[in-house]
């Protein structure tokens, strides 16, 4: 698999198999080959993810209306 993907071209490649799965063409060793390849990029999108959700701030205003920067929290944090 190519590591140098980024989140898109992971998504394509990710909808692609999937839609290949979904045809039914595909022998046993294929669609298991496929599937394989389905949750290497699956994982690979899922890090994506929690990488940019880490670098993700939220901007509010204080009570003098001035934007601040904010950590980003979870709400079941």
């Amino acid at each position: 698999m190519d590591e140098d993907l980024n989140f898109e071209d992971s998504i394509e490649k990710l909808e692609n198999i999937a839609n290949d799965l979904e045809k039914g063409n595909l022998n046993l060793d294929e669609s298991v080959e496929k599937f394989e390849q389905g949750i290497k990029l699956s994982k690979k999108c899922n890090e994506f993810l929690e990488k940019a959700e880490k670098k993700i701030s939220i901007l509010i205003k204080d009570e003098n209306n001035e934007i601040i920067e904010e950590d980003f929290k979870k709400e079941n944090d």
